[in-house]
């Protein structure tokens, strides 16, 4: 859940990396497990006006990750209006950085409260370097996951099969055993096709 517009793609990122790398029907020993915890992407300030609701009281099957910026590229302040509106003037002369830290520091606060798992990482700055830092980081966490589940966590087996099926409906040289598999499947019953 990062706190920076300029790091949401990295969530969409995190999430194919950890569904791809450790979502595993078979163990490294080739047992049946049917393993892997479902990546949701979020961004703060956002999301947390949505998805925390679920964070903070629903059940303990998640960990949240929370990525903030220590320095952001730019400074805007939030004009000083609506003096006489009290729930609102307060803000007038914050800068959007502090809003959206705060933001940040209050949604810690809230899974702290309720006792939910969650990490923060800070970037000093969002450039290459920080974000080379970052997918670097959740890259090797990702491969600790798979050794801790016993899976491999770099082969995508479910993946495959979806492409592999596509190549043979298309006919491509080479899947015509696939083409059998996919023609010899069961019929669609219509009256479960709305």
């Amino acid at each position: 859940m990062p706190y920076a517009d300029s790091l949401k793609y990295m969530a969409d990122w995190y999430a194919q990396l950890w569904a791809e790398s450790l979502g595993k029907k078979y163990d490294i020993n080739g047992n049946e497990i049917w393993t892997g915890s479902t990546p949701v992407k979020a961004l703060g300030a956002t999301d947390q006006h949505s998805q925390v609701q679920l964070y903070t009281e629903g059940p303990f099957d998640k960990i949240i990750v929370l990525v903030g910026v220590e320095n952001y590229r730019e400074t805007i302040t939030i004009p000083k209006l609506y003096s006489d509106m009290p729930s609102l003037g307060f803000l007038g002369g914050v800068t959007q950085n502090t809003l959206i830290q705060t933001e940040m520091t209050a949604t810690e606060y809230a899974l702290l409260k309720s006792g939910k798992p969650n990490m923060t990482i800070t970037l000093t700055e969002v450039n290459e370097y920080t974000i080379g830092q970052l997918i670097y980081f959740f890259e090797v966490a990702t491969a600790f996951a798979g050794e801790l589940l016993s899976v491999n966590a770099f082969d995508q087996p479910g993946v495959e099969e979806g492409k592999n099926a596509a190549y043979a409906m298309f006919g491509r040289p080479g899947y015509e055993e696939k083409k059998r598999e996919l023609d010899a499947r069961p019929i669609k019953n219509i009256k479960y096709v709305i």
